[in-house]
Formats: C-alpha cells, sequence, structure tokens
C-alpha cells in the first residue's frame, strides 16, 4: 500500500505545476490537460481603429484599468449584434493597459464549452500576484445546458466568490446569455412565471457593466473602412463605393464586415496586414 501510494503521488501533478503566468501576458484555458497555453501574439486590433463604439470602449478601459490598479471593478458582459467589436474591445483594452504598464494584466480565454472547469481555473489564477482578466467569447446556454448555475456561483454567489485578482469578461449576442424562448417558455409553464424567468435572467446580473453594442449606420461604416485604409497605407479613390456594394453583397454593415473588405483590398494590392 504504501509502494502505491508513492507510485501515486509521484505520478500526480503538484499544484501549479505547468501554470508559469509570467511567460506571456496571454493565455488559452486547455480544460483536457488543465494547462494554460501561452499565446505570444495575441490577434488583435489597435484600440484606436476601433470606431463607433467610442462610449463602450471607454467605459470598459475604465474599468480594466481600475482592475489593474489593484482597486475594485465590476465583471462586465458586451452584448448585442454580431460582428459589432465586442471581443476585439477587450483584446485592445487589454493591450492598451499593457502598453502603459508593461506585464500589468494577464488575459486568459476560456472557451463556452469549458466553463464547467472554471472553479479549477479560478483556484489556479488566485494563486498568482499577476491580475488576470478571464475572458470567455460568445457565452451563450441552450435550454439543456444547465452550466449556467454554476457560472453564477463563481461570478458571485458562492462561498468564496471571485478572487481579488480575477475579472470577468464575456460577449454575447444575448443580453441574458439565452434565447428568448427559453426565457418566453420558463415564463409559460412554470407553477411560478415569475420565479422561473427570474432564475434566468439571474445570471446576467453577476455582471456589473453591460455594454450594448448595436449595428452601425452608413457613415459610421465608411469611417472605420477608411481609418482601415489610411492605417494600413490602402489607396483606394472609389473606397466608400466598394465598401457599400461589399457590405450589400453580406447584408450587414459592421466592424467585422469591414475588417473583411479591408482585407480582399489588402490582398489585391499584393499587401499583408500583419
Amino acid at each position: 500500500m504504501e509502494r502505491i501510494a508513492s507510485a501515486l503521488e509521484r505520478l500526480a501533478p503538484k499544484h501549479g505545476d505547468g501554470h508559469n503566468l509570467g511567460a506571456a501576458d496571454a493565455f488559452v484555458w486547455q480544460a483536457a490537460g488543465e494547462k494554460l497555453i501561452p499565446v505570444p501574439r495575441v490577434n488583435r486590433v489597435e484600440f484606436n481603429l476601433l470606431k463607433g463604439i467610442e462610449r463602450q470602449a471607454e467605459i470598459l478601459l475604465a474599468n480594466t484599468h481600475q482592475f489593474a490598479a489593484g482597486c475594485a471593478a465590476n465583471n462586465a458582459l458586451l452584448w448585442g449584434a454580431r460582428g459589432t467589436g465586442k471581443s476585439s474591445l477587450v483584446k485592445a483594452v487589454h493591450a492598451k493597459i499593457n502598453a502603459r504598464s508593461p506585464g500589468a494584466l494577464v488575459l486568459v480565454e476560456i472557451h463556452r464549452e469549458d466553463i464547467p472547469t472554471l472553479p479549477r481555473l479560478l483556484d489556479i489564477l488566485k494563486d498568482t500576484a499577476r491580475r488576470c482578466v478571464l475572458f470567455c467569447d460568445d457565452l451563450s446556454f441552450d435550454p439543456d445546458d444547465a452550466s449556467y448555475k454554476s457560472l453564477k456561483a463563481v461570478l458571485e454567489g458562492g462561498i468564496e466568490g471571485r478572487p481579488e485578482n480575477v475579472l470577468f469578461y464575456a460577449t454575447s449576442n444575448r443580453r441574458h446569455l439565452m434565447a428568448r424562448d427559453m426565457i418566453d417558455n420558463e415564463r409559460s409553464t412554470a407553477i411560478n412565471p415569475g420565479e422561473a424567468v427570474e432564475e434566468k435572467v439571474s445570471l446576467s446580473d453577476r455582471f456589473g457593466l453591460w455594454l450594448g453594442f448595436h449595428n452601425l449606420d452608413q457613415e459610421t461604416y465608411f469611417q472605420i473602412v477608411e481609418n482601415y485604409a489610411q492605417h494600413y497605407g490602402l489607396n483606394v479613390p472609389d473606397i466608400r463605393a466598394q465598401a457599400l456594394e461589399w457590405s450589400m453583397t453580406r447584408g450587414a454593415r459592421s466592424g467585422r464586415v469591414a475588417w473583411q473588405f479591408i482585407q480582399d483590398l489588402a490582398g489585391k494590392q499584393g499587401k499583408s496586414l500583419s
């Protein structure tokens, strides 16, 4: 029995092994192996290139700056139309904070399907001296998915609560992180409709900041395109006409559509956007 116990102790990883948060400023949580994978170069857009969301950017930057400085700050939910710059803003704010104070902030991405492992990840992050923004992109829940209950407890409701050195930012197309028909179904079938709906929407209440992102008007879309073109040195005399045609083929005007148009334009001119 002693030999078996010794063998198991040697095989079991020690707490904190393989979690060197000084190795980079950004990581991806690999739930299967309980590892933090360093990301040397984050795929991001520069903060000053994000147009049409200036107010949201100002609020999120201020909240993140407070947190990086060791002050109180709120979890944030960035919700709204697809392609409007929600995840781009989170990554851009992280870069801007670290440009001011190198190494001040760690960005850790957790995938939606790995939310059930969030308590383990928080257990790892709380042991580091670095301030960490935990980021989940495109967070939402299906009707049969009960993992939102564990997320509620982790964010604010549990005995331990959220570690002081960890902040949670999430993006979603849904304001309450679940489809409207889920909420309506609960209202129509529950014995006490009010309580059922309250259970569903209370998750979004755990986020102190709600930042809404909405579809762009045409002029703002053109400004985004022109700003990208100027930044990357793309000289196109009729750029607005081309950008309008591109948006019509996509059936939408958004920051994502503008970026995809610029990528196409740069490729045709034989240029890289790196």
